[in-house]
C-alpha cells in the first residue's frame, strides 16, 4: 500500500520488484524470484482467489526444482484465512512464509522490510522445512493453522490464541521452540461450499439462522462464552440439524474453546448433545474455513489431523 492524495488514502500500489526495490537486503544467499501474483486488498480477496493463489503455490511445490521456500505478501484484514487454507491443504515439507504489513510505505515507521526480511529468513532456514505454512510477524513465528489477527492497528496485529508461537526471529536468525509436528494435510479439490458465521445477540431469536438456512451449505455460530446462547435461537439451530446441514460452535471470546458443562436451556452442552459440533482451537474466522474445506472435501468438520 502506498498513500494516494487523490484517492483520500491508502490503496495498492507497489509490485514485487519495487517492493524489493525499497526493502533493500534481504540478507539471504537464496536466489529471490518474484513473482506478481495480484495487487489486491485483502478483503478483495474470496474464495476464488484465495484457491487460485492456493493451486498457484501447490504447482510451485511440484516443480522439477521446487524453491526452497516460498513467502506470501498479503494484506492483514484477510492474511489468516490464506495461511490456514496453506497450511491445511498443501504438504508440509516446504515451509511457505505469509507476511504483511500494518503500516504503509508511505509511513515514516513502515513495518514491511523488517518483516519481509524475517519472513524470507525463515523461508530459507533448514529449521523451517516440514513445518508447512507460518506467519511471520513482529518478529514472532506462528503456526499458519493457528494464527488471527487480534489487534485493528497495532505493529504486533496477530497471535496464536490456542497454542504459543512456534518460534522467533532474533536479530535476523529464526529461531525455533521445538521440531516440526507432524501433520497430513486435508485432500480438497475445490473451495465450493459455502459456509455462514452468524454471530448471536442478547435475546437471539434466529432470525438470523433462519435466513441463512436456504443459502448456505454449513453455518458456524458465534456464541457467549463456553457456547452458551438465547434460548430463542434454538428452534432455529434445531431446522438446521434437521435439514442435514452441519452446524459449529464457536466463542465470542478470543481466547478458550466452547465446553459443554452448561445444561440449561441454551447451554453450550445442550447444543453439544443436539449434534453441533464444537470449534475446536479455531477462531470464528478459521472454524469457518474449516467447515468450508471439509464440506468441499466430504469429511466431517475437522476430521483430518491437523
Amino acid at each position: 500500500m502506498q498513500r494516494s492524495t487523490a484517492a483520500g488514502g491508502n490503496v495498492p500500489a507497489l509490485g514485487g520488484a519495487e517492493l524489493l526495490a525499497m526493502v533493500g537486503d534481504l540478507g539471504t544467499r537464496h536466489e529471490i524470484r518474484v513473482e506478481d501474483w495480484e495487487r489486491l486488498p485483502g478483503v478483495h480477496r474470496g474464495p476464488r482467489e484465495i484457491w487460485a493463489m492456493r493451486e498457484r503455490v501447490r504447482a510451485m511445490l511440484t516443480e522439477s526444482n521446487p524453491p526452497a521456500g516460498i513467502v506470501v505478501t498479503h494484506g492483514t484484514d484477510t492474511l489468516e484465512e490464506t495461511a490456514y487454507l496453506l497450511a491445511r491443504t498443501l504438504d508440509p515439507e516446504v515451509p511457505i512464509v505469509v507476511t504483511g504489513s500494518m503500516r504503509t510505505s508511505s509511513d515514516p515507521a513502515w513495518d514491511g522490510p523488517k518483516n519481509l526480511r524475517d519472513a524470507v529468513a525463515v523461508a530459507g532456514d533448514p529449521g523451517a522445512r516440514h513445518r508447512g505454512t507460518m506467519v511471520v510477524f513482529g518478529g514472532r513465528i506462528y503456526d499458519g493453522l493457528d494464527t488471527t489477527k487480534l489487534d485493528a492497528f497495532a505493529d504486533d496485529a496477530f497471535g496464536s490464541p490456542h497454542r504459543p508461537p512456534v518460534g522467533r526471529v532474533d536479530a535476523g536468525v529464526p529461531q525455533f521452540a521445538g521440531p516440526a509436528d507432524a501433520r497430513l494435510p486435508l485432500r480438497v479439490q475445490q473451495l465450493g461450499s459455502r459456509v455462514a458465521i452468524v454471530p448471536l445477540i442478547l435475546g437471539d431469536d434466529g432470525a438470523m439462522v433462519d435466513a441463512a438456512l436456504g443459502r448456505f451449505d454449513g453455518l458456524v455460530i458465534q456464541g457467549f462464552g463456553r457456547g452458551n446462547v438465547p434460548p430463542g435461537a434454538l428452534p432455529a439451530i434445531r431446522r438446521w440439524l434437521d435439514a442435514g446441514k452441519p452446524v459449529v460452535l464457536a466463542s465470542r471470546c478470543p481466547f478458550g474453546e466452547v465446553g459443554g458443562e452448561y445444561a440449561f436451556e441454551g447451554g453450550g452442552g445442550q447444543l453439544l448433545r443436539l449434534g453441533v459440533v464444537p470449534a475446536g482451537p479455531r477462531p470464528v474466522s478459521l472454524a469457518r474455513l474449516e467447515l468450508a474445506l471439509c464440506l468441499s472435501a466430504g469429511v466431517p468438520y475437522g476430521n483430518a489431523p491437523a
